[in-house]
């Protein structure tokens, strides 16, 4: 298997009419103080519904996002939970951790084509996020979970709706995330894929995050702002 590119000139982009940016961990850096406060909020969210203690809470939030793409899709088909009381809990955090990005501005900016938000979180969520960020102006639209009809990434059916409902054609459209099992159903419908990677993810050890089969992915880089200042100049 040939390593994916980490230089988009190298093995070229071909042409590409809309870019996919997954939201979380793609757009701001993993180690950013911003999603481990989702992930506690997901765990008291567990254990008061469920009346369990924070270790089991933890315990069965990380499983059911191991096992059903997201922790609400568990949460939703095993003990019947209603998807906005968990969004909108889950989402009640400081978002003003999060700095200002100038050079990804710079780069999008640089960057032809229509570009869209596509996240397993909520439309509100990602409002806040693309506005701490600086960058809200590049994208015309958000595709959140609830317009997936609640089917997370990596299903393929959430892919089909928002390829649908932006009138995407998949061939000429670029994926980018920072889990590469999301990219896997991407690429089977012709997308070309870019992982965004980075040491030390927290969903590594759950999802098996290695470069073990890479097949799927495309390109990748550990810089996105750098990767996509290459991609605008080619």
């Amino acid at each position: 298997m040939n390593a994916p590119s980490a230089d988009p000139r190298r093995t070229g982009l071909g042409h590409v009419e809309a870019w996919v940016f997954d939201l979380d961990n793609t757009l701001y850096p993993a180690a950013s103080s911003l999603f481990p406060q989702i992930d506690v909020r997901m765990r008291r969210f567990i254990a008061d519904r469920l009346h369990l203690p924070l270790d089991e809470a933890f315990a069965l939030q990380k499983r059911y996002y191991r096992e059903f793409g997201t922790t609400l899709r568990g949460l939703m088909l095993v003990h019947g939970v209603e998807p906005d009381a968990f969004l909108d809990y889950v989402h009640d955090i400081d978002h003003s951790v999060l700095e200002p990005e100038p050079r990804l501005d710079r780069a999008l900016s640089c960057l032809d084509g229509r570009k869209i938000i596509f996240t397993n979180g909520s439309e509100s969520h990602a409002v806040k996020v693309l506005d701490r960020l600086g960058i809200s102006r590049h994208f015309e639209a958000i595709f959140d979970i609830a317009a997936s009809r609640y089917l997370p990434k990596p299903s393929p059916e959430g892919y089909s709706l928002m390829v649908a409902r932006h009138g995407l054609s998949p061939r000429a459209t670029a994926m980018v995330e920072d889990i590469h099992r999301n990219l896997r159903p991407a690429a089977a419908i012709g997308m070309t894929t870019v992982w965004v990677r980075q040491q030390d993810h927290p969903d590594a050890a759950i999802l098996g995050q290695d470069d073990t089969d890479l097949a799927h992915v495309h390109h990748v880089t550990d810089d996105l702002p750098r990767w996509l200042e290459q991609a605008g100049a080619s």
